[in-house]
Formats: C-alpha cells, structure tokens, sequence
C-alpha cells in the first residue's frame, strides 16, 4: 500500500474531492444496511403471522427512498474521485512531457523513443487507476465492511460474527502474497510491452526502408517473437490475478457455512430469530465484495506501484544540460570564440575534438568542412549547449554561452539539422512552426529564400499541403529547404546550416547561398557542408580532421595551400565537370 503514501501529496492537493468522494461512500455504506434490517423485521413479521399490508407498504417504500438516495450518492461519488484520479493523469503526462524536453541528447541516446511512450501511456494509466480505482475499492471495501461487521457484532450476535471471521486471516495472508508475486511479473510484463511499443514505433517510421530491403517477413517474424513475449509476461500476470478470486469465493464460502451451521443452533436454542438469521446471513453477503475488493485492490495498487516506479525512476533524472545559477537573462549576440582544449562525449574515452581555436566575427560566415566523422556536426551542437564542454570553452558577445539561459541562447540560433524533422501539418505550420503568429507574407519571403517557393506552388493545394508525417510526401531536397525556410523565420543572430544544402543541386545551391548572403549581411552563419561549393564564399573556413583543425583560412588561401581542402575541391570540380558532360 505504499503507493498511496507516494501519491499523499496529490490527495493533498485534491482532499476537497476525495473527502466528499470518500464522505460519501460512508454514508452510503451506511444507508446500505437498511434494506436487510427491513428484511428482518418483514420476515419476523410473517413467522409470527402478523403482517399487513401498511407493514409491507412501509418497509418497501422506506426501501425505495433509500435505493433513490444511494443512486444520486453514486453518481455524485463518481464525479468527485474518478475527476480527481483523471487529474493525476493529466498532470503526469504534463510532468513526463515537460521533463521530456529538458532533457539533452544524451537522455534520448539511452532511452528508446518505445519505452518513453510507454511510460507515457501504460505506466500512467495504471497510476491513473490507482488514485481513482485504488482509493475507490480501499474506501468502499473498509467502510462497507467495517459497517457490517459492527453491526453483526453489536446488533445481531457478536459470537456468531467471530466464528464467521475465521477464515479472513488466512484470506489476508494469501492476498498479500499474492500482492508481491504481482507486482514482480506486472514490471516484468511492462517492460516487456515496452519492447513491443518500441518495436512498431521504429517499423512504421522506417517502413519504407523495409519494404525497400524486402524484410517484411522477417520484421513480421521478429514481431511476433516480441507479442509472444508480452503475452507469455501478461499470462504469468493473469496467473496470480486469478489465484485472488477463487481464494476470497472459497473463504467466503466457509463463511456461510459456519454461518448457516451455528446460525441454525442458536434459533433452535432461541438466542436468534429467524428474522436475524436472514438479516445475519444477508449481511455476510455483503461482505463478499470488501473481500473480492481486497483482491482486485492488491491487483491495482501492485501495478500502480510498478508504473509509478517507473515513472519516478525517469523523472529522477536529472538533465545532462542546465541553466547555471548565475545567469545573463539576454539573447546573446556579437563575436563568437572557440577556446576548445578538448571534448569527449560521456560515453567515450578519446576526445572527439581537440585544439579547436577560431574566432568568428558578427555577421561573418564561417564554413566547416572535412570527412565523414570528423567533428564537424559537433562541433556545431556544443555552440547549442546540445552536449556540454568547459563552461568556458564557447564564448558569444564576450561572455562564455554558459552564462546565458538555454532558452535565450537558443532563441539566438536557427538550426538547421542533417537530419530533417517535419511535423505532420501544412507545409505553412512547419515553417512557422518556430512563430506560429508569422504572417502568410513572412512565410512566403523565407520560402523564396530557401528557394522552396516555386515547388510549393506546384502542389495541388500550395502552401495548405499536408506534409505527412516526417514529411514523408516531399523530397529530401525539398525537406531540406523547408528546413530552411523555418529557421530563417526566426531571423536569429546566428543561422547554423548543417549539411543542409546536401540534397539540392548545385544551381540551386548556388542560389540558395546568394539569398542568404544579400538577406544575413549583418548575421553570422556557419554552415557545415561536404560539398565545398556551399562554403567557397565564407569568410573563412576550417578543415576538420579526426577532431582537429588542419587548415583554416578563406577559399584563396586554402587553395594556395596545396592541402586536403585544394585537393577536394578539385576533385569535386572534376566531377562536377563530368556529370556535366565535359563542357
């Protein structure tokens, strides 16, 4: 039962909703007691042949009226505990999101996207249930069966209440047995349907690579083995959850027994009325569901613990990236500097860049180039503070990056990354998508700067296009341009383009830079590229090379240099010359 001290701080901040909640299932625990002592009195009546009509008339009316007050009690209990556990699920999901986007790169190289939605959906439904359900049966279950029990006991026969209880220990000590075996196979089963979560999340995103590989039996294969699992998981859960019902019905069932065996005996020797009896043995009825109750609470309340476990277990997390307590609340602007002795990232021994020296004036162009693995692209995510180095490794206007709030810093950068993420929406919402309140005119001048414009426009229905999913209905170049398009909506101090001209050719590469020169005179931008076309009008580049800078200067000087940087832009110009066919 642990769990509910877990959540004491929820039913604290909802105790107006689970008092009345709670309040009013004790009333009707109570009220539910009167239909068997009218019973009672009834069946009395007619072993002494005394009933009338008016007696029968009376009873069934009282009756009536309480069954009318418990109706409109239970609707109203309803509303109050189920409102308030629907809450607990709102505000988790809020928390869970939330912490999602604080959380840096590192949080998503270790958690599989499966897993988190999982905790997002399964593990806070359980919780979910727990506050609602959970309190409900605790509530309901020891109220009701209090109410009983103390009515049998001081109003029947306190005796014959005993002996009825007999089998109750031995029913409690089998449930909290049970408990404990549930909440291990439960966790076992939700990480299991983690997996499976997981899997089809990572098959629908990459199904056209699978279809393309022909590798859709072998995934269905790989599938199956995974639902095999879950359901091999769940059955072990089913398993216990079955051993409480039959447990309950078997003490219960002893319990009528003595009831009716002792129960017998005492009318025989007249310490009990006939009419008692029934009201006695209606009563241990009603205590069937506080039993069954018990069960079905040990089998929510173990899996609420597993989830919220789970759930802590992620929030607990601190992220990797955070705001430094001494701060400048300011969008930085101005030079950038690079005093970078070395960076690894967490997991890595050898360091991925090192000696990395270059200052970067406002409203220059700086082009990052070099082989595959190389540095580059991090090079560029440590100006994001996506990844952390010295805290003063990376300065901007004077003050290391670090001094800045991560949201101003960012709020500094448009960045434009390999990796294209569309949302499924218009092709207008994914440009505004960093300024929602951007008008159709600004839209429109950023996409004929990414020279994006024109494709657009060939759509059947424009700007209104739904990009699918991904933007799975565009090409790679024209996702790439669109990328653009958004980050230059933002107008930021600082554009960031990584490899990002990769997918367009070089006419429109060409005209794509020109845009951005005459529309960025005064902002600097550092574009990482393969292509040393989109970088041979930068005011100076860096050559990468297993994390180090082996060149740097502007395109002349680097061609003057006879390096790796001359001998690759030659031989791209080579190529470029025989794919125009010679001429």
């Amino acid at each position: 039962m642990s769990i509910f001290k877990d959540l004491w701080w929820f039913f604290k901040r909802e105790k107006k909703s689970y008092l009345l909640g709670i309040g009013t299932l004790l009333i009707m625990a109570v009220l539910s007691l009167f239909p068997p002592y009218a019973i009672r009195n009834v069946v009395d009546l007619i072993v002494t042949k005394k009933l009338t009509m008016d007696d029968l008339l009376y009873w069934s009316v009282l009756c009536i009226g309480v069954g009318l007050v418990q109706y409109g009690m239970g609707f109203y209990w309803r509303i109050q505990l189920f409102g308030a556990a629907n809450r607990l699920g709102q505000l988790l999901r809020n928390r869970l999101y939330a912490h999602f986007t604080k959380m840096a790169q590192p949080f998503y190289h270790k958690h599989r996207t499966g897993d988190l939605m999982a905790h997002a959906t399964n593990d806070i439904q359980a919780i979910t249930l727990t506050s609602g359900e959970g309190v409900l049966t605790l509530a309901d279950s020891i109220s009701t069966g209090s109410a009983v029990i103390l009515t049998m006991a001081l109003f029947i026969d306190w005796q014959l209440t005993l002996i009825v209880l007999i089998p109750m220990p031995i029913m409690a000590a089998l449930s909290s047995y049970y408990g404990s075996l549930l909440h291990q196979r439960f966790h076992i089963a939700q990480e299991a349907f983690s997996d499976t979560n997981d899997k089809v999340q990572e098959n629908i995103s990459g199904m056209r690579v699978i279809k393309a590989f022909g590798q859709e039996e072998n995934e269905k294969k790989v599938f199956k083995s995974l639902l095999d699992n879950v359901v091999e998981k769940n059955i072990a859960v089913a398993k216990v959850d079955a051993l409480f019902d039959p447990t309950i019905i078997l003490c219960v069932g002893i319990s009528f027994f003595l009831s009716i065996a002792f129960g017998s005996k005492a009318v025989i020797e007249g310490h009990l009325t006939i009419g008692e009896l029934t009201q006695f043995t209606i009563y241990l009825g009603y205590l069937v569901w506080p039993m069954l109750a018990f069960g079905w609470l040990f089998n929510i309340v173990e899996r609420g613990r597993a989830s919220y476990d789970r759930i802590q277990n992620l929030l607990n997390i601190r992220p990797d990236i955070q705001d430094h307590e001494q701060v400048c609340d300011e969008v930085p602007t101005g030079e950038i500097n690079y005093q970078l002795q070395s960076f690894s990232f967490p997991e890595d021994v050898a360091p991925t860049l090192h000696d990395i020296f270059v200052q970067i004036k406002r409203g220059e162009t700086l082009g990052i180039v070099g082989k595959t693995g190389s540095g580059k692209t991090t090079f560029l995510r440590l100006l994001l503070r996506e990844f952390e180095a010295h805290p003063e490794a990376i300065c901007m206007g004077g003050r290391p990056i670090t001094q800045y709030p991560l949201s101003r810093l960012r709020e500094a950068i448009g960045y434009v990354p390999q990796d294209h993420v569309l949302f499924s929406g218009t092709i207008t919402e994914n440009i505004a998508f960093g300024r929602p309140d951007a008008s159709f005119e600004e839209v429109e001048k950023v996409a004929k700067i990414a020279c994006i414009h024109e494709d657009i426009l060939q759509f059947e229905h424009g700007y209104e296009t739904i990009v699918g999913e991904k933007g799975v209905t565009l090409s790679g170049g024209q996702k790439q341009r669109i990328s653009i398009a958004r980050a230059l909506l933002l107008d930021p101090e600082i554009l960031i383009l990584d490899d990002s001209l990769s997918a367009v050719d070089a006419k429109t590469e060409t005209s794509i830079l020109q845009a951005l020169r005459e529309n960025r005179a005064q902002k600097t931008t550092l574009i990482s590229a393969h292509r040393l076309s989109a970088v041979e009008k930068a005011d100076q580049i860096i050559v990468l090379e297993q994390g180090r800078i082996i060149e740097h200067g502007t395109h002349e000087e680097l061609m003057m240099h006879h390096g790796w940087y001359r001998e690759m832009y030659e031989r791209q110009q080579l190529e470029s010359l025989v794919l125009e066919g010679g001429k």
